[in-house]
This record gives C-alpha cells, sequence and structure tokens, in this order.
C-alpha cells in the first residue's frame, strides 16, 4: 500500500493522506499538483508534500485522481518557508499554499471559464483532441461553465488537461482573468535640429523662407510657444495654431530646421535623450555602497537611510548588479504596483531580459511564465522586481532582497490569511536561503529604526540629495485663521492658488495631496440633520459626482445621488468634507486652460490604470495631479516643483498608535516628490493646527527627533518595538452573539495573559457587511515566548469554537496587525 500526503488550498490544519499506485509511488515527488477528491463532490488541486507506506488510522484514504505535473512546481525550500509562515503568522498551509501559487495553478471544480471565440482557427483543430472540441461545443449555448459543469458534459472526473490545454491556446480564460490591454501613448513633439539652434544659421533659414510663407509661420509660431511655455511643444499643437498641413510641417523636418522625437519611456523627459548606461555614482552613493557592502561582513540586514531624491535607487542597481554577476537571483519588493511602472523602464536600461515583473495585476499566464522561469532558473528571471506576492516565487539560489520603501503599510497583508508583513517575511526567506537584506527608506518605520540603532543591523545613512539639490522649502498654513480672514477659495488658502499659479506659468507641474477619494464623505440634509449610511456597514455614505451616485467603501453599496432628505424630505442637500473628486473640480474650475489629473483607486482600476496616468505626467500632459497615498510612494517626477497638502489632519487625528508616524513618514514623503532638479521645490502644508509637533517636525526634516519623541511613548504606553502585539478580532452577524462572545473570550485570555490583553472593544467602524466586529489585542513582552503565547491562544481559541452557540462566530488572528 503507497500513500501519499497532500496540502489543500483550504483553512484546513493538517494534511491528507491518499491512496496511490506503486507506479505513481515511484513517480510522485515532493511540489507536485495532484487532482484528489475532497468532500462529498469537490475536486481540489492538492500539493504532495510525501509519498510513504503508514496508512492513516483515523480515515480510510481515497485514490487521487490524476497526477497534473511532471517536475515539481514548489522546492522543499520553499515548503519550509511555507510552514514557518503558517506558523507564525497562525495561519494554516493551505492558506499559505492559496496565497503563493497563481491561480491557474489551482484549478477547482467551483472554477468559471469564459470562451474567447474570437481566438480560434482552423489550425486549432488539429492541436485538439475530441475532448477539447466537445468543451467548445458546451459553449454554443452559454458563454461561462464551470469546471463541475465540464465534468458532466464529459461523463468524467479528469478534465483538468483538455482544461489546461485550451487554456495554453488561448482559447477559454479563467473568469478572474480578463484583462485590458494598454499600449502606451507615443505623442510626438517637435524641436529645433542643433545647427539651427545657433542665430546665424536662423536668419539665413528664416530668409529662404520668404518664398514659403506657411512655413515661416509655422517656425515664427515655435518660437512663440517657447516664449509662453517652457514645455516640450507638440506637433499637433504646433500645427494647429499655425493653420497649416502635416506637409508644410514634414518640409520643414526635411530641410534639416525641426526634428521630431517622441516621449514615453524617456526619464529625463525634457530634453528626449536616453540614458542607459548605470550612472556614474557620486561621493555620497559610493560611500554609501561600500558601507552597506562592509555591514554585509557583519549584519544580515541593512538599512539604508537615505533622504528622498538622495538616488538610493542607483545604489540599489550597482549592488544588484554585483549579485547577478555572481549568478546569484536578486529579488527586488515594492509597496505599490504604481510604483512598478515607473522603475521597470529604469531597470530595463541596466539588465534588459534579466528582469522578470511579477504583481497581482498581471495576468494568469503571465504570472505562470514567470514563475517557471524563476523555478527553471532561466536567465530572463535572475532579477524579480515586484510587490509583497513576488516572496513566494521558487528561488532556490537568492543572493540578495531589496526592499524599497521599507516603511510602508501596503507590505502587511490584512485579508485573507496568511496575515503576513512582506519586509519581515523577506527577512526570513533571506536568512534561510542564506541570502542579504536591504532595507531602503527616507523614514524608516521605528521597529526597522530601532532594530539599526541596536545593532541588530546595520544601518548607512545618505543626508543630501543627489546633485547637491536643496531639500524642499516646507511651510505650514493655518487655515483656521485664512478662513477668518476669508482668504479661503474653496479649499485652498490665497498663499497655495498663488503658488499653483505661479508653478504653471512657469511651465512647471503641480501635485496636490488629499487622503480621501471620492467627491465628499458625507451629505447632510441643512434642515433634519440626517446623513444617508450604508444598510450594511456603520459609515455614512461618500458621494461620487462623476457618477452622481453615493457609495460605501467598505462593502460596495450604491445609490443614486438623492434629490432630497430621506428623512425630512427637505431638498436642502449639503456635502461636508472633501476628497480627491471635489479637489480635481474646484481645479477644472480656477484653471480651465490647464490639464487636471486625478491618481486614486477610482482612475487606476485595471492593469494598465497606474501607467496611463503616469505616463501622461511624465510627458507633460498633465499640468496638476490630485491624488491620495498613492502619489507618496517613491515616484520621480523630475518636472515637480510644488507639491500642495490640503489637509494634514486628517491623517493625525486616526485611533491607531502609528498616527503620528505614518503621518510623519507620508508628509514627508509626498513632500520629497517637489524639486528633484537643480530648482528647489516648495511643499505648502494647510492644518487648522500649525503648531502639532508632528507639522512642525516635518517642516524641519527632523526624523530623529520624531523618532526619540515617539519611540518613548511607546516604551511608556508598551507598543512595538518594545513589545510584539496579536489582534483577535470576531465577526457575527448577531449582535447579541458577537457581545456575549467577545465577553467570554476576552475573560478566557485575560485568566491566562493578565493586564497584557486589550478589550474587548468595537472598532472605529463596528459593522461591515452587515457583520459586527469586536476586537481583542494582546501585548506580548520581549522576554515572553512568542511561541508559548500563540499555543495558549490556540488551545483557548479551540474551547471556544467547541462551545455549540459560538461555534458560528468568525475568529481572526493577526500576528503584528501594525
Amino acid at each position: 500500500m503507497y500513500f501519499v500526503d497532500v496540502i489543500l488550498p483550504i483553512p484546513v490544519e493538517n494534511a491528507f493522506t491518499y491512496r496511490i499506485s506503486e507506479a505513481e509511488y515511484s513517480f510522485i515527488k515532493p511540489g507536485m499538483r495532484l487532482a484528489v477528491p475532497f468532500g462529498k463532490s469537490k475536486i481540489y488541486t492538492a500539493l504532495a508534500i510525501r509519498v510513504h507506506q503508514e496508512e492513516p488510522r483515523i480515515y480510510e484514504a481515497k485514490e487521487i485522481e490524476q497526477i497534473l505535473d511532471e517536475v515539481p512546481v514548489v522546492h522543499l525550500a520553499q515548503l519550509n518557508f511555507w510552514q514557518w509562515m503558517a506558523s507564525y503568522y497562525m495561519a494554516t498551509l493551505g492558506e499559505v499554499m492559496r496565497a503563493a501559487l497563481p491561480g491557474a495553478f489551482l484549478l477547482e471544480s467551483e472554477t468559471i471559464i469564459k470562451r474567447l471565440s474570437k481566438n480560434f482557427t482552423e489550425e486549432h483543430l488539429e492541436d485538439l483532441d475530441d475532448e477539447s472540441i466537445t468543451i467548445l461545443n458546451a459553449f454554443k449555448d452559454q458563454s461561462i461553465l464551470r469546471i463541475s459543469e465540464v465534468m458532466q458534459v464529459l461523463g468524467k472526473k479528469k478534465v483538468l488537461p483538455s482544461i489546461n490545454r485550451l487554456i495554453d491556446l488561448d482559447l477559454v480564460a479563467l473568469d478572474q482573468e480578463i484583462y485590458e490591454a494598454y499600449k502606451p501613448k507615443l505623442v510626438k513633439y517637435v524641436r529645433l535640429t542643433k545647427e539651427y539652434e545657433e542665430e546665424v544659421n536662423m536668419h539665413i533659414a528664416l530668409d529662404e523662407l520668404n518664398r514659403a510663407p506657411k512655413q515661416r509661420e509655422l517656425l515664427l509660431n515655435y518660437f512663440s510657444i517657447q516664449a509662453r511655455a517652457k514645455k516640450p511643444i507638440k506637433a499637433k499643437e504646433l500645427q494647429e495654431q499655425s493653420g497649416a498641413s502635416s506637409a508644410q510641417l514634414k518640409a520643414l523636418i526635411s530641410k534639416g530646421i525641426f526634428e521630431t522625437y517622441k516621449i514615453q519611456k524617456d526619464r529625463i523627459t525634457y530634453s528626449g535623450k536616453e540614458d542607459s548606461a548605470v550612472k556614474q555614482l557620486n561621493d555620497q552613493q559610493e560611500q554609501a555602497l561600500n558601507e552597506i557592502k562592509a555591514s554585509f561582513d557583519l549584519h544580515e540586514v541593512c538599512l539604508l537611510h537615505g533622504v528622498t531624491a538622495s538616488g538610493k535607487t542607483e545604489v540599489y542597481v550597482n549592488l544588484i548588479k554585483e549579485y547577478l554577476a555572481e549568478g546569484k537571483q536578486v529579488l527586488y519588493l515594492l509597496p505599490e504596483i504604481a510604483l512598478t511602472t515607473q522603475l521597470v523602464s529604469r531597470l530595463q536600461e541596466f539588465f534588459g531580459n534579466q528582469l522578470s515583473v511579477y504583481h497581482s495585476k498581471y495576468s494568469v499566464h503571465e504570472r505562470v511564465e514567470v514563475w517557471n522561469n524563476v523555478l527553471n532558473k532561466a536567465p530572463k528571471a535572475q532579477l524579480v522586481l515586484g510587490a509583497r506576492s513576488a516572496l513566494f516565487l521558487p528561488f532556490e539560489n537568492l543572493g540578495l532582497v531589496v526592499v524599497d520603501e521599507e516603511h510602508e503599510s501596503s507590505y502587511k497583508q490584512y485579508d485573507p490569511a496568511p496575515r503576513y508583513q512582506a519586509r519581515d517575511a523577506g527577512i526570513v526567506l533571506a536568512y534561510q536561503q542564506g541570502a542579504k537584506v536591504l532595507l531602503g527608506s527616507a523614514t524608516p518605520s521605528l521597529e526597522t529604526y530601532y532594530n539599526a540603532s541596536t545593532g541588530k543591523y546595520g544601518l548607512v545613512t545618505m543626508k543630501e540629495r543627489y546633485g547637491n539639490i536643496l531639500m524642499p522649502e516646507n511651510s505650514i498654513i493655518d487655515i483656521q485663521e485664512k478662513h477668518r480672514k476669508k482668504r479661503m477659495t474653496g479649499h485652498f488658502s490665497d498663499d497655495l492658488l498663488r503658488a499653483i499659479t505661479d508653478a504653471l506659468d512657469l511651465g512647471e507641474q503641480v501635485i496636490l495631496f488629499q487622503n480621501r477619494r471620492g467627491y465628499s464623505p458625507i451629505l447632510e440634509c441643512n434642515t433634519c440633520g440626517h446623513a444617508p449610511q450604508c444598510p450594511n456597514c456603520d459609515v455614512s455614505l461618500t458621494f461620487h459626482k462623476h457618477r452622481s451616485q453615493l457609495r460605501c467603501h467598505y462593502c460596495g453599496y450604491h445609490i443614486a445621488m438623492l434629490q432630497k432628505c430621506m428623512a425630512c424630505g427637505s431638498e436642502e442637500l449639503d456635502t461636508k468634507g472633501f476628497g480627491t473628486e471635489q479637489v480635481e473640480v474646484e481645479l477644472k474650475d480656477l484653471y480651465p486652460e490647464h490639464n487636471i489629473g486625478r491618481m486614486d483607486s477610482d482612475t487606476t482600476r485595471g492593469k494598465y490604470g497606474f501607467e496611463k496616468i503616469i505616463t501622461a505626467f511624465e510627458q507633460g500632459e498633465i499640468d496638476i495631479l490630485v491624488g491620495t497615498q498613492m502619489l507618496t510612494k517613491g515616484l520621480d517626477f523630475r518636472n515637480v516643483t510644488l507639491v500642495g497638502i490640503l489637509n494634514a489632519d486628517s491623517m493625525l487625528n486616526i485611533p491607531d498608535f502609528r498616527a503620528h508616524e505614518r503621518s510623519f513618514q507620508l508628509i514627508q514623503q509626498v513632500s520629497g516628490r517637489a524639486g528633484r532638479t537643480q530648482k528647489r521645490g516648495t511643499v505648502l502644508i494647510q492644518s487648522y493646527n500649525p503648531h502639532h509637533q508632528i507639522l512642525q517636525q516635518v517642516s524641519m526634516n527632523a526624523y530623529e527627533k520624531m523618532y526619540h519623541e515617539q519611540l518613548e511613548e511607546r516604551h511608556v504606553y508598551k507598543y512595538p518595538p518594545f513589545c510584539r502585539t496579536i489582534k483577535i478580532t470576531l465577526k457575527h452577524r448577531d449582535f447579541q452573539k458577537i457581545e456575549e462572545s467577545s465577553v467570554w473570550l476576552g475573560q478566557a485570555l485575560k485568566n491566562v495573559f493578565k493586564d497584557q490583553v486589550l478589550g474587548p472593544e468595537p472598532p472605529p467602524v463596528s459593522r461591515i457587511r452587515n457583520e459586527y466586529y469586536r476586537n481583542i489585542l494582546i501585548k506580548i513582552p520581549r522576554k515572553q515566548s512568542l511561541e508559548k503565547t500563540k499555543k495558549a491562544i490556540l488551545k483557548i481559541r479551540s474551547t471556544f469554537l467547541s462551545i455549540s452557540q459560538y461555534r458560528s462566530v468568525k475568529i481572526v488572528l493577526d500576528v503584528d496587525n501594525y
């Protein structure tokens, strides 16, 4: 009798054992995928972790359906990493497996497939077997099929190979993988050739053009536009203003007076020249690079603390180059998909085809391709750039992990499990593979800086911007006083408007930051004060003007914009507060002749959402970009000289022990987008409380001061880095039941952990999607064993779930919940 132990992509604690034949026993290796029956009728893709001859005692082993792989798709080293992640973050191996494997690896009986009929040609008939053709015929009556329905059509359970064949031929697609395709817009610009930039030659050209008045007018128009706007001149715009045809413009190009160029990937946009070789490091960067290498002799992890625009990316690039030259793999982690857009074009110039990109906006094919390239150590997957999910790729020969903007909260996965912190998990992955870790940030998280200053990590600092450019000049505007003196236009103070107008007149770009999307967070009746609430959550509905609807940002519930109050019928409805959409609308009224762009999660849906906006902004098509915190993530725009923060207080007043640290990081990072070339940038921060210590520290770029002050508070109130925290969230639809069960669980935990337990407590938004929430926080001092604490918590949880009336209460465990 031969058996195989498998993990299933479902939240169950144990592995399951299935029966296999002797031939399968000799063929199956740990890390291969198998299709197995589970429960009464479901089929799952499972992962083999061990083959053996021990029969399970508790249940009778079922037979597997089929083997899906020729070779393992997961390494043993990866399985060790998964096991660490499951035990540390109190998740199950199945949950880690579901998070780690690309969706195409996890076909199940409930997966939906769609027919892509336009891709079908006669040649496909030769590649398809009878079963695949039967599946295609089944689509005649409907556009989608579940895999369980395909099983019925074919009258057998082994259907996955036929479906995979159709996916490979692009004839069907998994439902969640229908993506838009975006081609970056290439805009044609015109400039004078080198020869005609000289005044003497220009006069000769003008004399010669006396016989061609239209061409002469084109040339003169070029000078007048250039004098007005210091921006690249579009060919189309020049033609329209001169009333000329494209033939007349072509004539000037063929005479060698004009040349055209296109802007898209060009980093230094305004010269139209490409830079491809790795930049020569300046003295500060050279010193930082040498210090990092020296630090790696003593420490596994090194923190590079460099101010914004100090050229950290060039340091990473030079370090990565050395590891790639040794034949090692490098993982470059970024917090936001928006950032990969800019970095890919930069890194491709240096590393060409050695670079692969991996994140959730990529289609199943692209992700599987990257996975297989990393698995087979293909030359095109030596350097992997990705968001947090790239941690799970099958690395075997990892030499370096770079975590850029390591302070970012986006590295934390909140839902679903495993709720891991990619920076911390990356450090463990590197340790398991004998690799080094470089953490980079202008505003490191308190925990990382604490580890660096106590000697656990190496620390390297870069205090000056690249090319000795000055840090932006920060000013705080008291909007309470401005309101009193009636100097506000909408949400803009007179100072901010003056600065925006000046920047636009000089042909420069402006970024405005408001950390809330939508038009207005509250719609209120002026007569009775009623504000429409979401029926499923404890929040007011946000008004979105362009769709003319009220939306809930938690559950997606939406209704058409109200014409009168739901409570009293009055038509006097007013909006309170403001979001990015309202800022955009106000700016369009104030600056009608300029282009205003908006970057938030409403405008960046789809695979290329970020790329469209970032490309347009880089090409100078957008003059003012309004956005949420997506804007703060290390983006590099060369022509931005002014950054405005419209309401700094909204960040400072969040009920969270990290609110002040996060506000400092956000404001400092968004300020860092200004003045990244020779001209010094300006940052204007609007606030009702200009004397707040965090705003004062930001205006002086005093990171150390903020660090010591926050550390002192954390020490007094026992928060990280002086203790670990585990948050337990309970959810249920019945208010009475959630009250009782949370009190019971809180008491059981207090019996063991005494005063280390806070709660149970309703969170600020205590009902989402008709479920009531209660939070319990456990603080674990440094000297207390984390492992024993977790065991005690799991024991209390299983006792709790054995009480019949509490069994329906969902419990979520979140380790290191910050």
